[in-house]
């Protein structure tokens, strides 16, 4: 039964301007069809094409073949040519919704049928369908011979445009491919290329034009254009490829494409078939590699990884003798083999391993181990043992060991650092391997130790934990190794262990490893950091008398760079003993504490009392001269100390250089203090106002101005008197003295003096006079006495009143 068919032929209007009309239509065809196909069978010829022209000419005119969608879902294949009378003839066959193509060709398989017609014909005749369907097949170039050379020819372009016609068939919403190139017979070979690769389903509904003059008005989705009317590369509104211009850069990320592609170059489209017989999503890029591959065909890593995951995935899907076509060609020399590629043969692997026979694994096995080593891919896990099992695996096993085994025995004493992802790595394979190594042991666990401790962020953690599993005496080494180092590096530890959940909950006592993993939930449940000491040591097990290295590692979790209070280092000093720090080496931190203390703080100056006898030999001469600086400010502070207190506290202060500042604020501030108390010793006041010492007298100056003085300056006159009489002597006592004196009389027992009563005056007046004589009340009631100055500025302001 033939298929109805139209005939549309240019003709001359009355004005001298072509236009088209329908010659033969079949009665069939509605005329709203008609109507919609008569814009698509139209013809405009190239540019500057001659009128008439000679019929050798005329056959080299483009062919506009195509198949088109119309609105009510039926599809129009059409063909369309010049003709000698400057005009065209389009012969097209309509193809009602649902309507299945005569012999379940694809459209464009008519491109060479024979019973396309130039001209109207007098009678009905078959359809080109029909006519294909009962000849030898497609001529014109679209044989199996031919496309394989096209394919070749077209090489550069070949997986591009191949992916952009996968997508313009799948997705309606894709930009439409244009194809640019010098022939339309070329387009109609690109299509061919395509539908013999795309699912049967796609190619059937994929709509093409092999050419047109505008391709912004089709409605294709494939559209072959000459390199005159061809869009711009970057028009968003296309996808072009233009094979008539150079040669295209960029590789295709696209491994369905690509392995398309190189089936194409290799002249095997029988492939494709074969490949459509395998389980997977229709663009999956696997059953086409594992086909490809099974057949000899050269693949890229990308698409020898998708052939293995595939085969991963369906372990069942090939026999065993494709099974060994795929692993043979998988373990193939190659150059480009990248890790994604190894990651998706390991899973292959596993997949096989206990389904197939070491012959088929072993070799695939034998590969990952090899990129294991060579490869630089440290996140390549090697194969399980059982890959090695039979004596075809035990035969790899030895090949490699041959092979590799002086590498992974170089690499693994290399000074040079591995990280802690190649080291895992490396030792995981030479237990694979059954390398001897055991030599090598205990510099590798220390140089994986401290890479841990070192970089706890690089990652590779899942495969340590993998190896502690596998190999008791790595983890034995390791953790003990971990747990040597925490003292000194508590920190890094606690840090390691928040990360990774190292697994030391076994026979081994590991305290230090204990204690940082009982750091970070101790320091979240309590802010006083000596309770948190105290439940980090309970963590540990071990007393810091038994094992003082603990309390390093304590005081290193609580404190980490920070240093203790006062109050916190003489609560560890006194609970702890001076021995146990002293073992430990934390006695420094106590040190540091009090050294680093406020001069407000008085706990600095017992701690270092203490510090002084706990720690006679390990504090140097200057660390022990400023300490003996607070221990000074003790004994000022409790009334104590030796004639000579200036003296002593200048020598200290020598003997300290550079002095902690905090430390001599301590005792030059004690001593200022014990100077500006009542009944201090006159001939120690003395000495001290004669020293000339800039730093002595001006702690005495800021002591002098402090709440405490004030408050006892306005409650007691005679402590008035005694501060008058002292600040208003030894007017040469040196420039720093008369400075400190004469700021202090002005600046704080002025004010406090002019604040008081008559009565309050009048008592001050009689202490001073108790404490000096009738001279000294002289001078008080003088330095008292509101001065009738009025200065140079009051002058001025008086005389300019004066004038007013």
């Amino acid at each position: 039964m033939s298929l109805p068919q139209l005939h549309y032929t240019s003709v001359m209007s009355g004005d001298g301007v072509p236009a088209g009309r329908f010659t033969a239509v079949d009665p069939a065809i509605p005329g709203p069809v008609r109507a919609e196909a008569a814009p698509l069978l139209a013809y405009d010829a190239p540019p500057d094409t001659p009128d008439p022209l000679p019929d050798a000419r005329l056959r080299a005119l483009p062919v506009a073949f195509g198949f088109a969608l119309l609105s009510d879902g039926s599809h129009l294949l059409s063909r369309t040519v010049a003709t000698g009378t400057g005009g065209f003839h389009a012969h097209a066959v309509h193809l009602t919704p649902g309507a299945p193509i005569p012999g379940q060709v694809l459209p464009i398989a008519a491109w060479g049928a024979a019973g396309w017609l130039s001209l109207t014909p007098d009678r009905r005749l078959p359809d080109p369908l029909t006519s294909l369907v009962t000849a030898d097949g497609p001529s014109r170039g679209l044989s199996r011979e031919g496309l394989g050379d096209f394919a070749v020819a077209r090489s550069p372009w070949l997986a591009a445009v191949l992916g952009d016609l996968r997508r313009a068939s799948e997705d309606p919403s894709a930009p439409p491919v244009v194809l640019v190139e010098r022939h339309s017979a070329d387009v109609a070979r690109w299509v061919a290329l395509a539908t013999a690769v795309l699912p049967r389903e796609h190619a059937e509904r994929l709509t093409f034009t092999t050419y047109t003059r505008h391709p912004g008005r089709a409605t294709h989705r494939v559209i072959g254009v000459l390199p005159e009317d061809a869009p711009d590369i970057q028009d968003p509104r296309f996808r072009v490829h233009n094979a008539s211009g150079p040669r295209p850069s960029p590789a295709v990320d696209d491994a369905w494409a690509a392995t398309a592609a190189r089936i194409w170059r290799s002249r095997a489209p029988e492939l494709f078939r074969r490949a459509a017989e395998l389980p997977g999503e229709p663009f999956a890029a696997g059953p086409l590699a594992v086909t490809a591959l099974g057949a000899g065909i050269e693949l890229g890593s990308e698409e020898r990884a998708a052939a293995a995951d595939w085969a991963a995935e369906r372990p069942y899907a090939l026999d065993e003798s494709r099974t060994r076509q795929l692993t043979g060609a998988l373990t193939a020399p190659a150059d480009d083999r990248t890790a994604a590629e190894c990651a998706a043969a390991l899973r292959l692997l596993t997949a096989l391993d206990g389904r197939c026979p070491a012959s088929v694994t072993a070799p695939l096995a034998a590969l990952l181990v090899t990129e294991a080593v060579r490869g630089g891919d440290v996140t390549l896990e090697p194969p399980a043992r059982t890959a090695f099992d039979e004596p075809a695996g035990e035969r790899a096993l030895a090949a490699l060991v041959d092979e590799l085994g002086d590498e992974l025995l170089a690499e693994l004493s290399s000074a040079v650092p591995a990280g802690v992802a190649r080291t895992v790595q490396l030792l995981r394979i030479v237990r694979l391997l059954g390398v001897d190594h055991a030599e090598l042991m205990p510099d590798v666990v220390g140089r994986l130790a401290r890479a841990l401790l070192d970089d706890p962020g690089e990652g590779g953690y899942r495969t340590l934990l993998d190896l502690l599993d596998e190999q008791f005496d790595v983890r034995t080494a390791l953790l003990g190794e971990l747990d040597r180092l925490a003292p000194d590096r508590p920190a890094d530890t606690e840090r390691l262990l928040a990360l990774v959940p190292l697994p030391f909950t076994g026979t081994q006592a590991l305290p230090h490893l204990r204690m940082c993993a009982e750091a970070p939930g101790a320091k979240a449940r309590g802010t006083e950091r000596v309770g948190v000491l105290h439940t980090v040591l309970r963590a540990a097990g071990m007393s810091p008398f038994a094992e003082p290295l603990v309390l390093r590692t304590a005081v290193g979790l609580v404190w980490g760079e920070d240093v203790p209070t006062a109050a916190e280092a003489r609560s560890l000093l006194g609970e702890t003993t001076s021995d146990a720090h002293r073992a430990a080496g934390t006695w420094a931190r106590l040190v540091d504490a009090a050294l680093a203390a406020p001069s407000g703080d008085e706990e600095a100056s017992e701690l270092a009392h203490d510090l002084l006898r706990g720690f006679p030999q390990e504090t140097g001469a200057r660390t022990r001269a400023c300490l003996m600086l607070l221990d000074f400010a003790r004994d000022m502070r409790a009334g104590e100390g030796e004639p000579g207190w200036a003296d002593r506290a200048r020598t200290l202060r020598s003997r300290a250089e550079p002095a902690e500042a905090p430390a001599l604020e301590h005792a030059f501030g004690a001593l200022a203090d014990r100077l500006l108390a009542p009944g201090r010793p006159g001939d120690e006041l003395y000495a001290f106002v004669h020293s000339g010492d800039e730093g002595l007298i001006a702690a005495y100056g800021g002591a002098a101005r402090r709440d405490a003085v004030l408050a006892l300056l306005r409650a007691d006159p005679a402590y008035v008197a005694d501060c008058f009489t002292v600040w208003n002597a030894h007017p040469h006592a040196g420039d720093d003295w008369t400075r400190t004196r004469t700021a202090l009389l002005d600046e704080v027992l002025r004010p406090v003096v002019r604040a008081l009563s008559a009565e309050e005056l009048a008592a001050v007046e009689a202490a001073v006079e108790r404490e000096g004589s009738s001279r000294t009340l002289d001078a008080f009631r003088a330095w008292n006495r509101p001065s009738r100055s009025l200065g140079r500025l009051g002058r001025r302001i008086a005389g300019r009143v004066r004038r007013a």
